[in-house]
């Protein structure tokens, strides 16, 4: 649920407040819809999100820090180039639509002051970032063709222009009355003759306006008598007048179970039964909507992430089907000693003359039952003799075959278990550094081009949570992490756990006390069923045994281990809980 254009002019009056006059410092893109811009104004910095998604669209400030991506994505780079330095001159919104304008003037060639803007156009599915000069789109971040929209392209050297608006009235510029009296014109339920008549007002501010005027949301605006009217132009000022005189309240409204019911630039009297939440500005309001439905800003996915998932489940893929094959050639295999024993009972009837026959039918010796007989295939070119011979052929083929395909089924197990970790190292990865030793062990491997130019950062490291006991839980987000964890951090008493028959972490408890109590036990053996691929399981088998029990057998791949004197817990991880205590980890 979004702002409508009206709460939203608040907004755009807000972020122009604070940014007008103010310097572009950075610019990166996070994701493909988002785009975050670094602002100095003199003492204070800005961080002005803007997201193009279709399911949480909005233009807001926020302090929250996001990770700039290594590589930045073709848009980001055009922004760099044309806006970076520049200076905010203006932030407007286009009537009251939902269209912010970013007004930037920057220095040209000998000096000369040109102005651009980048357009967000807030659409919902149709929401698009557009960097413009003199009305000429240099980019987009989401490129429009003649295929996708045959009346407005939205393409590198087109001519911009705002998509088709509606002929209505501007309920912050014309008096209350005359837009009572023109929803008093339309026809059909009230609220929705409001929204008909005004600019930029959504369903949410049609009902707040039709509450506020104490008529029904459906009554026929065709029976609404003078009364009625000055009444709906009493409730349009009570709404309007605040707005336009700069006195909000940012409010957001949520049901029993805390789901998102509304969010104005005004108190939802109209929802005065469920719990409101009022914030000082309309960015807060806005942050803290998102979080509520679960599309918060905050939470991206990097392109780099990407590009490495589509590579490893491309190559999951590709060897789930050479598994299949393999097995079925395999299965044909193990019949090699039919072939044989076909042989053996043909070279014992080398007397018979069968040129003729194209089956024949022989005592069975190999069986236990003394009147067994075997039907028996034979080509009619070659004799009894040569007819053996083929058998014999075809028994040593396969015999050599189950050899092989034996191993090539046990190797194609063990390269997928290897992709499904690095799978589940990907799920875990929270920052670049994480992505980067990933990129490494894929390039090790063979999977990637070689990137060694790319030092590893010093900076990755496992991931340290403190328990109730004072106890330490020690996890490693991707296979390097794991055997430093494992084999350079964990001491030999330390209990290592690790999810039983699942691609996952290693996770070491480092406890203050022997034995350690079965709270930590079962909380460590959570966590390693957390950050495993059986994550949305329940009861999962953790093995668990100390460290000192774990070896690495020489020249295996990374992260790969063999235990012994372990023990299995069955565990079904409490989300809520471990992801709380590690937002407590990042935040201390």
């Amino acid at each position: 649920m979004s702002l409508d254009g009206f709460s939203m002019s608040p907004l755009i009056a807000e972020l122009d407040q604070k940014l007008a006059g103010g310097r572009i410092d950075n610019i990166f893109q996070p994701d493909k819809n988002t785009i975050v811009i670094l602002i100095r104004q003199p003492g204070e910095n800005y961080r002005l999100h803007i997201a193009v998604n279709a399911e949480n669209p909005h233009v807001i400030l926020s302090n929250h820090k996001i990770e700039n991506p290594a590589t930045p994505p073709v848009f980001c780079m055009v922004l760099r180039k044309h806006i970076e330095d520049g200076r905010i001159a203006s932030i407007t919104q286009h009537n009251i639509d939902r269209i912010v304008l970013l007004n930037i003037d920057v220095r040209g060639p000998g000096g000369i002051i040109i102005s651009k803007t980048l357009v967000i156009e807030i659409m919902g599915k149709h929401s698009n970032a557009i960097l413009t000069e003199s009305d000429t789109i240099i980019d987009s971040i989401k490129r429009v063709g003649f295929n996708i929209s045959r009346v407005r392209q939205v393409l590198p050297g087109k001519h911009y222009f705002f998509p088709p608006g509606q002929t209505k009235l501007n309920i912050l510029r014309i008096e209350p009355e005359v837009i009572a009296n023109n929803v008093a014109a339309q026809s059909g339920p009230l609220f929705k003759a409001i929204i008909k008549t005004a600019q930029g007002v959504g369903p949410l501010t049609a009902k707040e306006i039709a509450w506020r005027s104490g008529l029904p949301l459906n009554i026929n605006t065709e029976t609404l008598d003078a009364a009625d009217i000055d009444s709906l132009s009493q409730a349009i000022a009570s709404v309007t007048i605040p707005i336009r005189e700069g006195n909000i309240t940012p409010t957001v409204v949520l049901d029993t179970e805390d789901s998102l019911l509304g969010i104005a630039a005004f108190r939802l009297e109209h929802l005065a039964d469920f719990h409101s939440n009022e914030f000082s500005t309309l960015s807060e309001a806005v942050e803290f909507a998102g979080k509520l439905s679960g599309r918060s800003f905050t939470k991206y996915t990097s392109p780099e992430k990407d590009v490495l998932r589509k590579l490893v489940t491309g190559e999951i893929t590709r060897l789930g089907k050479k598994l299949v094959t393999i097995s079925t050639e395999f299965d044909s295999a193990k019949n090699a000693d039919f072939y044989r024993k076909c042989g053996d009972i043909l070279m014992a009837n080398l007397h018979i003359d069968c040129f003729a026959s194209s089956k024949i039918t022989l005592p069975d010796f190999y069986s236990e039952s003394p009147d067994a007989t075997i039907d028996i295939e034979l080509d009619t070119d070659y004799s009894i003799l040569e007819n053996a011979q083929q058998y014999y052929v075809k028994y040593n083929k396969l015999k050599r075959a189950q050899a092989s395909l034996t191993i090539q089924v046990e190797q194609s197990r063990q390269e997928l278990a290897y992709l499904e970790s690095i799978e589940s190292s990907l799920d875990n990865a929270v920052n670049s550094a994480d992505l980067l030793e990933v990129s490494h062990e894929l390039s090790s491997a063979g999977y990637l081009k070689d990137i060694k130019k790319r030092r590893l950062p010093k900076q990755a490291k496992p991931l340290k949570i403190v328990i109730s006991d004072n106890s330490e839980v020690l996890i490693g987000k991707n296979n390097y992490q794991n055997d430093q964890l494992t084999f350079k951090h964990a001491r030999p008493n330390d209990f290592w756990f690790h999810t039983k028959d699942f691609p996952g972490s290693h996770i070491i408890l480092r406890v203050k006390q022997q034995p350690p109590p079965d709270a930590s036990l079962l909380l460590a053996a959570q966590f390693a069923a957390y950050f495993s691929k059986a994550r949305f399981s329940s009861k999962i088998p953790v093995d668990y045994t100390q460290k000192k029990y774990v070896k690495k057998p020489f020249g295996s791949r990374p992260g790969f281990v063999i235990y012994s004197n372990q023990k299995t817990i069955y565990v079904t991880p409490d989300q809520t809980y471990i992801e709380k205590l590690i937002k407590e980890q990042e935040k201390g």
